[in-house]
């Protein structure tokens, strides 16, 4: 019986013969282990049954240790000891107590040595070859070993050397390792031995042949799918490689199931999810069927919002977010109560239709803010692809479906506001046209059967409010025929100035993160602003105005120069700079030939100057000002009039044999076209072939025929807006427009002397300074006016019959 410093072991089993490092770091261990330096070294080491435990004793230990002796031991900073021990003979425990030296309390083991069995016989000697062939072949497979750990072997010719040292080296459980170190015989140890790595060996070549097998499936794939295909080897082998897959599987079919979707549409996702199922989820195909699932599975089948049925709630929302604008918004509210009366949107699409900055979009917005529905927009500006509305067809690579369905799924419900901006921008190429398939959308007849491409399924958008916006009617006709046509015309200058302070002062001091009373613009001031720095219909170039106001204000604030800034018609010009346009007739004064026309555009009414002079010449007519076809004719048959009713305007017919006509419009750039301009091509031929001026605060506009009558025109309120916005005092109209006066806004037409005309003997006496004098014009004065005959020429005779 010996005595011996012990020192407990966790997760490891050292065997005789056997060099190991160890981390100590438990006082009890330290101190044995200083004990063995103080002695002969010699220190009992014996493996913890329960790794966990911190304070050992004799329940908590194996049997069988080994006797080591202790090579190195070095102390390190954090109190833990590393120590270099070699195992040297078995032992077995056979008492234990505690110890208190000077270094510390410790275990002492009371242990009784195993003298080592030599054994010597064939079947050990094929046993030992058998345990070296099959290690040479462990050692191969093992990763965690030098490849050739097994020659090293074959020089052991004692056997229970060879199968301790076999056991040092397998990556096999403590209590497996333990139980090679209890068994004395050398022969059982070997055969314990050989069925360890019997067992490792097949584990290691599972693992390598599915290292093998992705081996071979990764060779040109990155390194993710690598640890993808690792994973499913690993799972197959292991028998449980199909449960994410079950998972999502699982969870698509709950998804159909709890939707209420149509029954085609149920059918087609059951269908779909079969082929899914039948298929490799790393697939190609099986990608383009989950995506395809997704789209027709995010769909808002059955879901609707709560739509609202208050008018008087409705129409607070549209009077707090618009100003003016009350024909549009008693259209909006008929159209709702309509809506909340059927329960049942059926009827002609509304599209609103105005110049830039009138409120269009926003104006969107507020009936959805009004009716309870969710918000989408599209912008179709530019849109040339037919795809783009329908989608495209799953044989393409990269398909999605169209504009119309993703924004359904965005919306996340059936009843949504569907705003289609810019719906006159779409464009139209080989790719196909999408106006023509927007026809199927905006049809309330058709559109609960719309068919997208990519889904091949019927959508129904029935309870779907489609709004439009557009800068002009150039559309076709088959789209414009299925829309209800709501006109924005643009503001007054009064109520561009109530817009002003009821909306976008106080916006833009918040965005500018000015405080109450640091900013104040005067009414007059506004007013100013709106006259001398902006034309347009909307409330854009006005908004951008009074931020550059708000800008200038804080930076003088920040910089300490005042506290508060308010901008007056006097200090105006410091804050926005020079005026960029005069608020009154550009002409002060009246001058012959030139007449201002009214002319609509795409951003309101504009203020068209006509120009005229004669030339010499034989009697042509030349123009300028990059005219289109429409005012070219014009120009034409304007002359044609006015040489046949010359006599009668005072003009002698013989001028147009000497003299040419050149009209002019200027802004020579800006492209101009249609028939309203024909009196005032009238008017300007007239005042130049006579002389007489034409008054400078008179506009006009009208299409004129060969027999002097005056047609009716359209975009009246544009023109009369950009009338009173240039200062025009009086405006002439075609008489058939007397009718759209009605419409008219009390404002404009208290500002404005507005005279419907029928002819254009009218138009005459109202635009020209003075009365025109007929004169008499007979065949002989024709004659008289010819040019003589050269000298000796002979003149043909006339005979009578």
């Amino acid at each position: 019986m010996n005595l011996y410093p012990l020192l407990p072991l966790r997760d490891i089993v050292v065997f005789p013969g056997m060099v190991v490092p160890l981390f100590v770091g438990r006082e009890k261990s330290v101190s044995a282990l200083e004990a063995a330096m103080a002695g002969n070294k010699d220190i009992f080491l014996l493996a913890q049954l329960d790794p966990g435990c911190d304070d050992p004793d004799r329940d908590d230990l194996f049997d069988t240790g080994v006797v080591a002796t202790v090579l190195q031991l070095l102390k390190l900073p954090d109190g833990t000891v590393r120590v270099l021990v070699e195992g040297r003979d078995r032992a077995v425990l056979q008492n234990l107590r505690e110890e208190t030296t000077a270094s510390g309390a410790m275990l002492v083991a009371q242990v009784e040595q195993l003298e080592p069995v030599i054994a010597e016989s064939t079947e050990i000697s094929g046993t030992m070859r058998s345990v070296v062939d099959q290690f040479a072949e462990y050692a191969k497979l093992s990763k965690k070993m030098p490849q050739d750990a097994g020659g090293q072997l074959g020089d052991i010719e004692d056997a229970g050397k060879l199968a301790d040292a076999v056991a040092a080296n397998l990556a096999a459980k403590v209590s497996d390792k333990q139980a090679v170190l209890s068994e004395t015989d050398p022969l059982k140890r070997l055969e314990m031995v050989l069925s360890f790595m019997e067992g490792e060996l097949g584990v290691l070549q599972v693992e390598r042949k599915i290292r093998g097998r992705v081996k071979r499936q990764m060779e040109k794939t990155q390194r993710e799918y690598y640890l993808n295909e690792q994973l499913k080897a690993i799972q197959s082998e292991l028998g449980g490689g199909d449960e994410g897959e079950a998972n999502e599987i699982a969870e698509l079919q709950d998804k159909i199931d709890k939707l209420k979707m149509s029954k085609e549409a149920k059918a087609k996702a059951q269908a779909e999810l079969k082929k899914l199922k039948g298929m490799q989820p790393m697939s190609a195909e099986a990608t383009v069927i989950r995506n395809y699932l997704d789209v027709l599975l995010g769909l808002p089948w059955g879901k609707k919002s709560k739509l609202k049925r208050d008018l008087p709630a409705a129409q607070a929302v549209l009077d707090a977010d618009h100003y003016a604008l009350d024909k549009v918004k008693d259209r909006i509210v008929e159209y709702l109560a309509v809506q909340a009366r059927t329960n049942k949107l059926k009827g002609p699409i509304l599209c609103l239709v105005g110049p830039p900055g009138v409120g269009k979009t926003s104006l969107g917005k507020s009936i959805a803010k009004a009716t309870g529905r969710q918000f989408v927009r599209q912008s179709l500006g530019g849109v040339r692809d037919e795809a783009e509305i329908r989608g495209h067809r799953r044989t393409y690579i990269g398909s999605l479906p169209g504009k119309i369905v993703t924004n359904l799924k965005k919306a996340g419900t059936a009843n949504p506001l569907f705003l289609l901006d810019e719906i006159d921008k779409l464009g139209q190429d080989f790719r196909g046209d999408p106006a023509s398939a927007l026809l199927e959308v905006l049809d309330p007849e058709q559109n609960s059967k719309f068919q997208d491409h990519y889904l091949e399924l019927d959508i129904d958008l029935s309870d779907v409010m489609f709004v439009c916006t557009a800068n002009s009617l150039n559309l076709p006709q088959p789209l414009l025929d299925r829309m209800e046509i709501i006109r924005l015309e643009g503001y007054t200058e009064d109520e561009k100035v109530e817009i002003a302070e009821r909306h976008l002062i106080a916006k833009q001091v918040e965005a500018h993160g000015l405080k109450k009373g640091e900013f104040t613009l005067e009414h007059d001031a506004l007013r100013d602003l709106i006259r001398y720095y902006t034309r347009e219909a909307g409330v854009r170039t006005l908004e951008r105005e009074i931020a550059r106001l708000a800008r200038k204000s804080l930076r003088q604030i920040l910089e300490g120069k005042l506290k508060s800034v308010t901008i007056t018609p006097e200090n105006l010009d410091e804050y926005a700079g020079v005026r960029k346009f005069r608020h009154g007739v550009s002409d002060e004064e009246n001058q012959v030939g030139s007449v201002t026309g009214l002319a609509w555009t795409e951003v309101g009414g504009e203020l068209l100057t006509i120009e005229s002079v004669t030339v010499p010449g034989k009697g042509a007519v030349k123009t300028t000002g990059k005219l289109g076809e429409v005012m070219s004719e014009g120009v034409q048959m304007a002359f044609s009039f006015v040489k046949a009713r010359s006599p009668a305007y005072g003009i002698k017919p013989s001028i147009f044999q000497r003299k040419d006509l050149h009209i002019h419009l200027p802004e020579g750039a800006v492209p101009k076209d249609g028939p309203s301009a024909g009196i005032g091509m009238v008017t300007a031929m007239v005042s130049t072939l006579t002389g007489i001026p034409v008054r400078a605060d008179v506009a006009m506009t009208g299409e004129v025929t060969l027999r002097g009558r005056v047609l009716a025109i359209g975009g009246l309120k544009e023109k009369l807006l950009a009338a009173l916005r240039g200062g025009i005092k009086t405006v002439l109209i075609p008489e058939e427009n007397r009718k759209d006066l009605a419409e008219i806004p009390a404002n404009i037409k208290e500002g404005l002397e507005i005279i419907p005309v029928a002819h254009v003997d009218e138009v005459l006496a109202r635009a020209l300074t003075a009365p025109i004098e007929p004169i008499e014009w007979t065949e002989a004065d024709d004659l008289a006016t010819q040019p003589a005959p050269p000298v000796g020429a002979q003149v043909p005779s006339q005979t009578a019959h």
